[in-house]
């Protein structure tokens, strides 16, 4: 009995000790306070101990503990570290961290088509984060993409636009659109709006590349490329509804919401935006973009990822103010009945697969339907015979396109290498079509109606078709010293169908033109505790534009539009990253630009005769002195100038492009107190120079400044917002140009006040 006593307490005993140190599993995910997007590959450590884990693809982690108190720190590359007290007393935690705001530490993917630190990019990058668009509150992209050096995206009206990057405000073809790193339109049918096609409550970042980066991205990435990164589901329920309304008759609502459901995810985001009576004459407008995301997670190694994104965008075309109606003040408009429509579909299905730590591939379908319809104001022409007749055209410009692009990187132990090899194929068959219309003018000169005839100026297809190859590969030779060298092929076939018989008006014969190019790029970076230097050479080339080749009865010999980079900057670091300065000084020289060249006849035809010459320098600096005071100050200085330049007759050697200022900046105070939680106030300073308005430099624009305040406050689940832009009410024109006798300005907004309402869904469990 007394044995059986004993072995009964010692089992009492042993068992009691065992529970002691018995183990539990602490669980939970990490994700972006912003985004609520999942975080991986985040470290998560038991602090004072070897102890730790890594968060998976969806942000999970689980971590063995035993019964004893434990802290844990969490930390990811870009993040904020995070200290969690008490962690095996909670069955599941929900970790939120913070970006940091030392920009070094930012991950770009638009320099090398992958994740890497901005500091070993050897390029001229800037991100604008989520956070600065829920601080921002846009309406428009430009509104964000113009706080960064050197960038002046021009406001025409209802999200129509044109853009500068190293370039003068211009409708060419010299900046490329990226979604996710795919661009949103096929080449050959550049279209200067192309970001209208955007549907901005679904990205989660931009980044903007400067300079060429056709090594990668292929055509039309001269001036710069701007990549929209959409936002991928988040790991927990969650979303936002917000409404806003101003006194320019613009009114808009969004609503984004999301969840992960085990391995599926899924994000839904979209606004409806509508502008009725706006402060000029025919400008209504309104627009609907919804995207949805769908990620899968077929393993821990494998990922599908599904996105469509809708567009439904129509606009009334007022077009310019001619000097009179400018200096007077006179908002209204002699159109009627010009219009825009454009209606996008874009869908791509990419499959990622990591083959091991150091090897991934991804391979992305891509299916686009653009189309834009228009009866635009700029055809309209006065009857030289009768006051009351005029004449113009409705038309329609679409493309399908049927794209595949396969990417693969490796990392290699020698020099701690990366190589990253991809190839595109695109087919994209487009068409335009145009008919001729009569125009009923009344006693004022109103244009107040218009017929349809039979009447048809052009119908033509082409095929386009782009095969193209690249490459990149990284090499860090010592500490800190990083080299980088790409190269990308591509060969563009146009199979050009024209319905009509040929003439000067209904375009060139049924023709094939073939443009190959190799794009090389080479660059070093070197960082030493915090202040990093980088230099490159970049080439970009623009083929030509279906409308340049085939206007004319005559197809013309083009070549493409090729420019060459020089580039040098850097960055550093102070003061325990509360100060971040960037800069850069570039030279891009164009050559075979495309012109239009008179000839002995007195006819015109386009030619590789051009050159031109683009150098400046950008710079940029952030001062932290408080974390609840943010200052941000970005210029750039900057010369665009023909170098040999005869067009229809008339030299411009030595002259400077029209629509060039030689000094733009940005600067901004943001402060967000901490005694007041939830509330935050800015104020922002935009400043576009004097430039010529015309490329014969006879008139100049004096240019702008505008003051933007914003305020909002949030708490609990609720923000409210206002936002007061160019509060000064100053008059001014956000484009204004020459063209022989007559002037032409595009009018800015005046004095808007616009106020919002937020209710954000986060439910974390």
């Amino acid at each position: 009995m007394k044995f059986f006593i004993t072995c009964v307490t010692a089992s009492l005993i042993i068992l009691s000790a065992s529970r002691a140190f018995a183990q539990t599993n602490c669980t939970g995910k990490v994700i972006d306070a912003a985004t609520h997007e999942p975080v991986a590959h985040a470290s998560v450590l038991i602090k004072n101990t070897n102890q730790g884990t890594i968060t998976n693809t969806n942000g999970e982690f689980t971590l063995p503990l035993t019964n004893t108190e434990y802290e844990l720190l969490v930390s990811s590359l870009g993040y904020h570290a995070v200290t969690i007290g008490n962690a095996s007393a909670q069955k599941r935690l929900v970790i939120s961290l913070q970006t940091n705001n030392n920009s070094l530490q930012e991950i770009v993917v638009s320099a090398s088509r992958t994740a890497q630190k901005r500091s070993e990019a050897p390029v001229a990058i800037a991100t604008i984060s989520k956070q600065a668009m829920e601080d921002t509150k846009a309406t428009r992209i430009d509104q964000l993409v113009n706080k960064v050096s050197g960038v002046n995206m021009v406001n025409l009206g209802n999200e129509q636009h044109e853009m500068s990057i190293r370039q003068p405000m211009t409708t060419k073809s010299l900046f490329l659109y990226l979604e996710d790193g795919i661009p949103i339109r096929t080449t050959g049918v550049y279209n200067h709006n192309a970001l209208l096609e955007m549907n901005m409550p679904a990205a989660r970042q931009i980044e903007i590349i400067k300079g060429p980066a056709s090594s990668l991205y292929g055509a039309e990435a001269i001036g710069g490329a701007v990549n929209i990164i959409t936002q991928a589901p988040p790991a927990i329920f969650s979303g936002q509804v917000s409404a806003q309304i101003n006194n320019n008759g613009y009114k808009r609502t969004d609503v984004q919401v999301g969840q992960t459901f085990g391995k599926f995810g899924l994000l839904i985001s979209g606004y409806y935006a509508n502008r009725h009576n706006g402060p000029v004459d025919h400008s209504d407008f309104h627009k609907t973009g919804i995207t949805i995301r769908g990620d899968y997670a077929i393993s821990e190694k494998t990922k599908w990822v599904n996105n469509i994104t809708y567009v439904n965008y129509y606009s009334d075309m007022p077009g310019s103010l001619d000097s009179a109606h400018f200096a007077n003040k006179d908002y209204s408009t002699p159109q009627t009945f010009t219009y825009r429509k454009v209606p996008a579909v874009r869908y791509k299905s990419q499959l990622l697969h990591q083959w091991s730590t150091s090897s991934t591939t991804q391979v992305s379908f891509v299916y686009r339907n653009n189309s834009v319809q228009q009866n635009p104001s700029y055809r309209v022409k006065n009857s030289a015979t009768d006051a009351s007749r005029a004449f113009g055209e409705i038309n329609e410009s679409a493309f399908n396109t049927y794209m595949l692009v396969a990417q693969h990187q490796q990392s290699l132990p020698f020099l701690n290498s990366k190589l990253i090899a991809g190839v595109t194929v695109d087919n994209s068959p487009s068409s335009y079509n145009s008919n001729f219309i009569n125009i009923s003018r009344d006693n004022r000169g109103y244009y107040v109606n218009y017929s349809t005839t039979d009447s048809v100026l052009s119908q033509y297809k082409t095929g386009i078709n782009n095969l193209a190859s690249y490459v990149h590969y990284e090499a860090e030779l010592v500490k800190g010293l990083k080299l980088t060298a790409a190269l990308r092929y591509d060969y563009y076939q146009y199979d050009f169908e024209n319905a009509l018989p040929p003439s000067a008006f209904t375009g060139a014969p049924t023709t094939k033109n073939n443009f190959k190019r190799f794009s090389p790029k080479a660059g070093a970076t070197y960082n030493y505790k915090g202040i990093g230097l980088y230099a490159n050479y970049s080439e970009g080339f623009v083929p030509p534009q279906i409308s340049e080749l085939y206007t004319g009865v005559k197809v013309p010999y083009l070549g493409p539009q090729t420019f060459f980079n020089y580039e040098v900057g850097g960055w550093f670091s102070l003061l325990k990253n509360k100060l971040y300065a960037d800069w850069s000084w570039y030279l891009l020289n164009g050559t075979n630009e495309i012109i239009s060249v008179k000839n002995v006849d007195g006819s015109t035809e386009n030619q590789n005769a051009g050159k031109t010459k683009h150098t400046g320098i950008e710079y940029g600096i952030t001062y932290r002195p408080v974390s609840s005071l943010s200052l941000r100050f970005s210029g750039a200085n900057s010369k665009h100038s023909f170098v040999q330049y005869l067009e229809k007759g008339i030299a411009y050697d030595n002259n400077e492009l029209a629509g060039g200022p030689r000094f733009i900046a940005n600067a901004e105070v943001t402060y967000k107190p901490v005694f007041v939680k939830g509330l935050r106030v800015s104020a922002e300073w935009q400043h576009i120079g004097a430039y010529y308005m015309d490329n014969a430099n006879t008139k100049k624009y004096e240019g702008y400044d505008l003051l933007n305040l914003r305020a909002g406050y949030a708490i609990r689940q609720f923000e409210i917002w206002v936002n007061a832009l160019n509060a000064t009410n100053t008059y001014y024109s956000t484009f204004a140009s020459k063209s022989g006798s007559t002037l032409s300005y595009n009018l800015g907004d005046p004095r808007e006040f616009t106020v919002g309402l937020v209710y954000k869904l986060n439910v974390k469990r």
